[in-house]
């Protein structure tokens, strides 16, 4: 039998208690343990690297599926569909919304018979996922459906009232990589804070994090540096789902709005993605797989910077390089820093175009990063490749200073690499905060 827990507005929930109605997990919560004590559980505080060490040592092989999570847009439709049933619905999504055997999450609303589907919202990257990054896209019509698709990355970020004309309950269903500057989720908290304007309820369609749930990692962005890539003062690897993150921005950002959260039936925090038994969908053009989620939290800082992070090959975010660099010697010298359990191994590759811009066509040396054991922290290994990567390049070096300094979250780590700072000076503090946001994090877990 499922059970519900009670229903009650978000905004008017205490903080220690975040109160947004959440479908549970039939599978897990049977039984007669109440459902807040069974959060309570699944909040409690573990050994991130324990519980890392499975993740690291199996998330690359993508190993054939020992248990089935139901995304929640199965959860809604099976358990929840109350939530929607006799409503106008709006649905923010892109190619990854989809249930287990990949039909879309638009064309399972679409055909429901209790489901009024009325338009769709579509992310950086449009509604198919095949925009490169940064560039603006379009609205437009839905060919198999033909609803209306309103872009949130073109002239606006945030639903207007026109958007929103007519919806009764705005859906979001698309698969986050687990870091800070990811910008899916900065879709979603800006749809959430339009649609408690106009008094829409708004609800997550949860999916695994597919980096873990339980690591997290890097600095707290500060708020001074608040953009799109990076809205809130989170840390890079932020170990939450697209729900709790929606719970954490009612409960603590100020967002006011009426939130339910389909949670991922089965999904554990610990479990690699490869056994969820989801299939893994690129979420945008250059991360083609977990292994380059994995490493995105450190290497997206490159961006900023004039060294290639991958984009147009087969290994984006996994390895970086420039035409002036010597692999070997960077390996060589990144390797006597021991950082903890990570490998960095020479590489060549070539760019290809439109991959970000840099040496398109051109091979370039350089490393890449390998997960060697649970403490790998792909953010700590960004620090040691910025201190010798500019070190090595000399008159090659050149920043995009606002860019840099929006995905760090600060003006200080690129000041401190321009003033040569070690590696181990860049790691000096670099945790600072985090006890706190942990501390934090624990009051909007859900798995």
């Amino acid at each position: 039998m499922t059970t519900f827990p009670r229903t009650s507005r978000a905004d008017s929930a205490p903080r220690a208690e975040p109160a947004s109605p959440t479908v549970p997990r039939p599978g897990r919560h049977r039984g007669a343990v109440p459902f807040l004590a069974l959060l309570a559980a699944a909040c409690s505080p573990g050994d991130d690297g324990a519980r890392h060490a499975a993740f690291v040592a199996r998330e690359s092989t993508q190993a054939a599926s020992t248990a089935s999570v139901r995304p929640g847009i199965e959860v809604l439709l099976s358990d929840s569909l109350s939530l929607v049933r006799g409503r106008r619905v709006g649905l923010i999504t892109n190619h990854t919304g989809r249930d287990r055997s990949g039909t879309p999450s638009i064309d399972l609303l679409a055909a429901h018979p209790e489901v009024e589907l009325v338009a769709l919202y579509s992310p950086e990257h449009g509604i198919r996922g095949s925009a490169e990054a940064g560039v603006r896209v379009a609205g437009g019509v839905d060919e198999r459906t033909g609803l209306p698709i309103h872009s949130l990355y073109g002239e606006t970020r945030t639903p207007t009232p026109e958007m929103l004309e007519g919806i009764e309950v705005l859906l979001f269903d698309i698969q986050d990589v687990g870091a800070r500057y990811y910008t899916y989720l900065s879709t979603m908290a800006l749809a959430m804070g339009a649609a408690g304007e106009h008094g829409i309820p708004f609800v997550v369609l949860d999916r695994p994090n597919p980096v873990g749930g339980d690591p997290v990692q890097g600095n707290l962005l500060d708020p001074g540096f608040a953009s799109f890539v990076g809205l809130y003062p989170i840390p890079m690897r932020h170990g939450l789902t697209a729900g709790e993150f929606a719970r954490m921005v009612v409960g603590e950002f100020g967002v006011r709005v009426e939130l339910s959260v389909a949670v991922a039936d089965g999904w554990e925090r610990t479990m690699p993605y490869g056994e969820t038994g989801i299939p893994w969908v690129a979420p945008s053009p250059n991360m083609p797989s977990v292994e380059s989620a994995l490493h995105y939290p450190g290497t997206c800082l490159f961006e900023g910077t004039p060294i290639s992070v991958g984009r147009g090959t087969d290994r984006a975010f996994q390895q970086v390089g420039a035409p002036w660099l010597d692999g070997e010697e960077l390996a060589r010298r990144l390797g006597a820093l021991g950082v903890p359990d990570t490998r960095f191994v020479p590489v060549r590759f070539t760019p290809e175009e439109p991959g970000d811009g840099k040496f398109g066509g051109t091979e370039v040396g350089g490393v890449r990063l390998l997960a060697d054991g649970p403490a790998y922290d792909p953010t700590l290994a960004a620090l040691a490749l910025l201190a010798e990567t500019r070190s090595m390049s000399g008159e090659h070096w050149s920043w995009r200073p606002g860019h840099f300094d929006r995905l760090a979250g600060t003006d200080a780590l690129r000041t401190a690499v321009d003033a040569g700072a070690s590696y181990g000076e860049l790691t000096d503090g670099w945790g600072a905060g985090m006890a706190d946001y942990l501390a934090l994090r624990r009051l909007y877990l859900l798995y």
